[in-house]
């Protein structure tokens, strides 16, 4: 039996990647349909007090995320998935900046219309950015980030985790969490990260 799933994510968060990279490796050895849904920080921090340079890492995510919007709207959802891909992997394991450029070659490589960079800077999407933000937060509260996963419905902040379990110890993991998802009560498992994201 298919089980239904939902993640949020930011594309220019390390830790939504690695967790989104575990997702795919389980939905490879089991019946499990994913939705792949978009998570703004820009809109999740809109109005907060940030230290400067925190607000100035935020802002930069912005422009990801429209294009990646903008992508979906003209091409539909089959395309919000291998966008995130090629994004994640320049951001993340190639170690590109979150900056124009690197979305431009993102397009380029999944040969999307280059022309969707231009509402990078433009807030054409900014209010399906929110809405779709606002339909994660909604299931989990608003004092979290990403990524954000549902299983049938029950809705976690995480598993933050890193580096991406395989094989079996994929599964391992899922199977806990599908677990936790059936306990009606459970709502918060957590510890300090003491380990950088290792892609």
């Amino acid at each position: 039996m298919t089980t239904k799933a939902e993640f949020w994510f930011d594309p220019s968060c390390p830790w939504a990647w690695i967790t989104s990279r575990w997702i795919l490796e389980v939905q490879a050895q089991r019946d499990i349909e994913v939705k792949w849904n978009i998570f703004s920080l820009a809109v999740l921090n809109e109005g907060r007090e940030l230290k400067p340079e925190y607000r100035e890492r935020i802002d930069k995510t912005w422009g990801p995320v429209r294009v990646i919007a903008a992508a979906k709207k003209k091409n539909g959802y089959e395309v919000v998935l291998p966008l995130y891909t090629e994004i994640g992997t320049l951001f993340h394991p190639g170690a590109k900046p979150v900056a124009k450029e690197t979305i431009s070659e993102a397009l380029q490589n999944q040969k999307l219309d280059p022309t969707l960079i231009g509402f990078y800077d433009t807030n054409d999407f900014d209010q399906d950015l929110r809405d779709s933000t606002k339909a994660g937060l909604d299931l989990v509260g608003d004092d979290v980030g990403t990524p954000i996963i549902s299983i049938e419905g029950v809705a976690f902040f995480g598993p933050v985790l890193t580096p991406a379990p395989k094989g079996s110890e994929a599964l391992k993991l899922w199977d806990g969490v599908v677990a936790a998802a059936s306990l009606p009560g459970f709502f918060e498992l957590k510890r300090t990260r003491t380990a950088r994201p290792q892609f």
